[in-house]
């Protein structure tokens, strides 16, 4: 009767984190952030865009640059925006638009990191954007000011009230429907910055309108996973320690505030030496954020910083491909993410997303044994959104992987720890 009493019992916990996915896959949504690459990489935008719809992304973030639409005030070029977020547009690509960048006129002649003199400069550049593109209904305010490097004076109280609340007031005039976030901070307040923590809070004091907070939870240290190594005292915030996040907005604006993570990844060795994670590790990094962000309550989507490396080391390496085109594992890992979400013992959970198609998707969950592949129960289908669930008997340093059949996609191999 123990024996029968222990199945039922892991019967009903298999039911229960089962059912979990399920409930919370109605919400988040993962993308790819990559703007040069989009206005500047091989071939044309269109064909750019077809290959970021391959990938399976759900939404892609771009920035629009104030400072260079409108040069001379009243005097819009759109010239290099238009083909990206149309091209978007013509693949039911959702977008999510960053307004960015002072122009000179509008902040005394400084760079374009310097808030502009009067909001209500900034107001109508953001109902004029609004108005261009009315099938966008995301946007972000602004990119990491909470750093001196992209906005001066870097205190909440400027931004709130030069950028966020006139264009958030703006934009939600100029088109219905729209969702506007603020905050899209840094891990870290950097050399005469504010830290993520101190910025929410200075946000809230200055009377922040948003529908979202956005961040950047990017690892600090090449020991930091998506779950472990953050720093627990620091006002840092990061994919480890993002539970802090989910605080401080909760404390500020209460627990139906949403959270959009905006950007993240990391850099690979090769061919950062200095600050690069191996390329399996970076790989097995996408699975594992994908999950975090999937478990984690209010988070509604997840970006990938770049899709192709930038060709100078000094800039950023956090691509899916090499600067060469070549692609990381970390591509397939996009496309076909799985993480280690549970294991007791002989008993291994594994959480997926198979991100290319539409619909439920056809999967095949494989383990390595006796110097072989082998699928593990036959086929199986993705929940609507592509999620899935399953249980496996797979101990510690058993191998796995999953197979997106329609397109024969292999996920990078999954070892059990």
């Amino acid at each position: 009767m123990a024996a029968v009493r222990r199945l039922v019992l892991i019967a009903m916990l298999l039911g229960l984190f089962a059912a979990a996915p399920a409930a919370a896959s109605d919400r988040v949504q993962y993308g790819i952030q990559d703007d040069a690459w989009l206005l500047y990489g091989a071939g044309t935008v269109e064909s750019r865009v077809a290959t970021l719809d391959r990938l399976g992304v759900d939404l892609v973030r771009f920035t629009v640059d104030w400072s260079q639409v409108e040069r001379v005030r009243g005097q819009y070029d759109w010239g290099r925006v238009d083909p990206v977020l149309n091209a978007l547009r013509a693949r039911g690509i959702r977008a999510v638009v960053t307004l960015y960048g002072t122009p000179r006129w509008a902040n005394g002649g400084r760079s374009p990191n310097w808030a502009p003199t009067n909001g209500a400069t900034f107001a109508a550049f953001a109902t004029v954007a609004a108005k261009r593109y009315p099938w966008v209904k995301d946007w972000l305010i602004w990119n990491e000011p909470n750093q001196v490097r992209w906005l001066r004076p870097t205190t909440p109280h400027a931004y709130v009230t030069k950028l966020l609340n006139p264009a958030y007031a703006a934009i939600k005039r100029a088109s219905g429907g729209t969702r506007v976030a603020g905050g899209v901070t840094a891990p870290r307040g950097s050399t005469g910055g504010v830290s993520p923590v101190a910025w929410i809070r200075g946000m809230r004091k200055a009377g922040a309108r948003l529908d979202a907070y956005a961040h950047h939870p990017y690892p600090l240290t090449r020991g930091e996973t998506p779950w472990a190594g953050g720093c627990a005292h620091c006002e840092t915030i990061t994919m480890a320690t993002l539970e802090r996040l989910l605080r401080e907005v909760r404390a500020a604006w209460g627990g139906a505030k949403r959270v959009w993570l905006t950007e993240y990844g990391y850099q690979t060795n090769p061919p950062d030496r200095a600050l690069g994670v191996s390329l399996a590790a970076q790989a097995r990094f996408v699975g594992e954020a994908g999950w975090r962000a999937f478990k984690a309550p209010n988070v509604d989507m997840l970006v990938q910083y770049l899709y192709r490396d930038e060709p100078q080391l000094d800039r950023w390496q956090s691509g899916l491909m090499t600067a060469r085109g070549s692609a990381k594992p970390s591509r397939n890992a996009f496309m076909v993410a799985t993480a280690q979400a549970y294991r007791s013992g002989r008993t291994t959970a594994v959480w997926g997303h198979v991100r290319p198609g539409n619909g439920r998707q056809l999967y095949v969950l494989q383990q390595f044994r006796n110097g072989r592949w082998h699928t593990v129960n036959g086929a199986y289908r993705t929940t609507q959104r592509g999620f899935f669930y399953r249980y496996v008997r797979a101990g510690k340093g058993s191998k796995l992987r999953v197979m997106h059949t329609p397109t024969r996609t292999i996920s990078p191999v999954l070892v059990v720890r």
